[in-house]
């Protein structure tokens, strides 16, 4: 496990949209948290995924961050096939439990692990609130959300970073104009 600050400007999202965000802009400049195995240790660690941060994780974890981009950022015709294709690795087991129903994860091969779940999690976002998975409105941001808003009207990633920003420069718009 890391003990490396994860550096992004937004966590705590969904784990397939965390996924999405680990990917972001500093300044005009697109960083990648996942370009190494230090990075998905990051990853892993900050939504309490239990896995080894090793290349064939990083591999199938990127595979299934590609097919997540193109079905939120493109379309889920563009995306089902490439999301299918990583949700093929694993299943899901329906259970009795003393505590009555519930469900695990299986996997054909645990390194499909972190990428099978953050798959399976879009897909429960989808059955939940489609319309609730965004992307930040800022023009220069490509960090995504899923709108817990009451009324459902969050357009930033962050209130203090991009909303700000646009903010500000509306307001610059206004007062040059004058």
């Amino acid at each position: 496990m890391s003990a490396v600050r994860d550096p992004r400007p937004l966590t705590g999202e969904p784990v397939s949209l965390d996924l999405l965000n680990t990917r972001w802009n500093r300044e005009g400049v697109v960083q990648d948290l996942l370009t190494d195995t230090d990075g998905l240790a990051v990853w892993l660690a900050g939504n309490g995924l239990d896995f080894p941060a090793d290349d064939t994780v990083l591999r199938h974890t990127l595979q299934a961050r590609d097919a997540l981009r193109s079905a939120v950022d493109g379309s889920l015709a563009e995306g089902a096939a490439r999301v299918d294709a990583v949700l093929a690795h694993g299943c899901v087991r329906v259970t009795l439990t003393d505590r009555g129903p519930g469900e695990s994860a299986e996997f054909d091969d645990p390194s499909w692990g972190p990428a099978w779940l953050a798959a399976r999690d879009y897909l429960k976002l989808l059955s939940a609130a489609p319309d609730r998975i965004r992307r930040c409105a800022h023009d220069t941001c490509i960090l995504h959300f899923f709108d817990t808003s009451r009324n459902g009207t969050r357009r930033w990633c962050s209130m203090a970073a991009c909303g700000n920003r646009a903010k500000a420069s509306r307001h610059y718009a206004r007062t040059k104009e004058f």
